[in-house]
């Protein structure tokens, strides 16, 4: 059972939730999932001296995307800027979910955020989410003095398929060459959709993302390209053969995760392909364990160390001109 491998204080908190149910009814658990952020809007304190407001993303013709951008309140020069992606299986979730977690973010590091409110699969399969991104992304560029951005300084992030969105939009800039990254915040991504790894198959407990969430995720992302060997690399960065020329990279994934192995063979991978990469399986935790149970202190120790490595990425100038 799950709760016996897991931290106390994280079996604690995984024992007081209820069955996902993500799939019995999509539209109807989006809709709890956006009264649960609503909820926790409410409830949680403000965010001292963090400010932001919303702004629209023209991605084609057809389609546009919203964005959120969020600062610290005074401001006296440009700032790097993370695109930060939303978790959900591709398949749930806004940047309204995530509105507590990146105001703490920005508070904790001083950067700037782009919060992109990408569409969901099944409805808009892959490259939808992709599109949104690096249409955020590239209007964060071209836009940069406006936004009061360094544009030389942008990175991009996210957790579970917000991280692998963001995996598939650094291989994206990569090839496209229009943006430069310097570097990539990856919490426990959702990175391979063969889902053929011995840990794929190891979480079965519902009250978690576990392989049928996985498997049915993948498929309403992938649509007509599910099991099919041309999937797109910028759909699961997995895939990729050339990693080479990525931003650097700093990834967290706890051993309870049905991602872990391919996390492990994605840094190896890009270690492999001299993409400084810093990553460590954080014993003990399950999926998501820094959202579901942030007062835990492995979740505290965890998201100080991705405060830690974002502001050593974005602000390298200013730390080693002040040693």
């Amino acid at each position: 059972m799950l709760s016996k491998r897991v931290d106390p204080e994280l079996a604690s908190c995984l024992d007081t939730l209820s069955p996902l149910n993500l799939w019995d009814d999509l539209p109807a658990f989006r809709e709890r999932l956006a009264q649960w952020a609503a909820q926790r809007a409410e409830t949680h304190p403000v965010i001292e001296n963090v400010i932001s407001g919303d702004d629209t993303v023209r991605v084609d013709d057809q389609n546009t995307v919203r964005v959120r951008v969020y600062r610290p309140d005074k401001l006296d020069e440009p700032l790097p800027a993370l695109i930060c992606l939303h978790g959900g299986g591709y398949c749930v979730g806004s940047l309204d979910q995530d509105d507590d977690w990146v105001r703490r973010l920005v508070q904790a590091v001083g950067c700037a955020v782009v919060s992109v409110d990408y569409r969901l699969a099944p409805e808009q399969p892959f490259p939808a989410a992709l599109d949104d991104a690096y249409a955020a992304l590239q209007w964060a560029h071209t836009h940069a003095s406006e936004l009061a951005f360094d544009k030389g300084r942008l990175a991009v992030g996210g957790m579970s398929a917000g991280a692998g969105l963001a995996a598939g939009l650094a291989l994206a800039a990569r090839d496209r060459g229009n943006v430069p990254l310097i570097f990539q915040l990856l919490c426990c991504p959702m990175l391979d959709d063969r889902n053929s790894t011995p840990s794929s198959y190891s979480i079965t407990d519902t009250r978690v993302w576990n392989r049928q969430s996985n498997l049915c995720g993948w498929a309403a992302y992938l649509g007509s390209q599910l099991e099919s060997s041309a999937t797109s690399v910028y759909a699961a960065a997995a895939r990729a053969t050339d990693l080479s020329g990525l931003p650097p990279l700093y990834m967290r994934v706890g051993s309870e995760d049905l991602f872990v192995d391919e996390n492990c063979d994605y840094a190896a991978r890009l270690t492999a392909a001299r993409v400084p990469t810093d990553f460590a399986v954080i014993p003990g935790a399950f999926h998501g364990f820094e959202v579901i149970a942030p007062d835990a202190y492995i979740s505290k120790v965890t998201v100080n160390g991705y405060y830690i490595a974002l502001r050593r990425a974005l602000f390298a100038d200013e730390l080693s001109s002040s040693r």
